[in-house]
């Protein structure tokens, strides 16, 4: 059964839960909702109580900030998240893929309840050596989404942010999957708002998070997506790593490959 929750700002959130146990939160990256997250969810449903909800302007949740002109602050999925942990009992563990890793891990530095946290791939810049986008891109990628341009705005991130050649992306818009980007393609600045992929990682502010944190990547992903876990459990004390074996970005495609090593770290 979805509920649907309210925010900070009066926007409204569509949550699901299922299982039963301690809660735990999943969330997507970019042009992700509930959906994507679901097959992870009853994976760990035996244990938990999974919970998974889509972020704003995505799907069945509305975000009141573009709407009424307030632009795409990061900090309002601040709140969001801080709504759906408070709907939950007040305290949860977090996992995040993506951008997504980058939300919960940007929630458990500005103090929200994390009884830990786990991430999967998170796009920081942690390598100055390997190609990133331009400073400018959060400027366009805004610029098209205030206009509701959802074919460029998803063009210009998969092209800049994601780093596809022309031709793959071409491709992509003579496919099913297409349609369901569009859909999401308006929230984009928000992930590259926390990615912020032309500047370098704080590894010092990553250094201050206090609860148990997991960095997860695939030894099939790209170099910089294995950068960005790898900086997290670098910099945060106690962190631990680990590689999954023939996973790459993917890896929510896969829910079963990921799932043991989320069980083993929740406990």
């Amino acid at each position: 059964m979805t509920e649907h929750i309210t925010s900070r700002d009066g926007s409204t959130l569509a949550v699901d839960r299922v299982g039963a146990g301690p809660a735990v939160i999943l969330v997507g990256g970019a042009f992700n909702d509930r959906s994507t997250v679901a097959g992870l969810a009853a994976e760990l449903a035996s244990r938990y109580t999974v919970v998974t909800y889509d972020r704003r302007g995505r799907a069945e949740s509305t975000d009141k900030a573009r709407e009424t002109g307030g632009g795409f602050d990061p900090a309002n999925e601040i709140d969001d998240l801080a709504a759906v942990i408070e709907h939950v009992g007040g305290h949860a563990h977090l996992f995040g893929h993506s951008s997504g890793a980058i939300l919960v891990l940007e929630g458990a530095m500005r103090g929200l309840p994390a009884d830990s946290v786990a991430i999967y791939e998170s796009p920081f810049r942690a390598d100055p050596d390997l190609p990133h986008p331009p400073a400018d891109l959060l400027d366009r990628l805004t610029a098209l989404a205030e206009k509701g341009d959802r074919d460029g705005a998803a063009s210009l991130f998969l092209g800049e942010a994601i780093g596809l050649p022309p031709e793959i992306v071409s491709g992509m818009k003579h496919g099913p999957v297409w349609a369901f980007f569009l859909g999401n393609a308006l929230t984009l600045p928000y992930d590259v708002g926390f990615s912020r992929p032309s500047e370098l990682v704080d590894r010092d502010r990553l250094g201050t998070l206090t609860m148990p944190v997991l960095a997860v990547y695939g030894d099939r992903t790209s170099p910089n997506l294995a950068a960005g876990a790898k900086v997290v459990a670098e910099s945060v004390p106690g962190a631990r790593l680990v590689v999954l074996p023939g996973e790459d970005h993917g890896v929510l495609q896969h829910p079963e490959a990921l799932a043991p090593t989320l069980i083993e770290f929740f406990g």
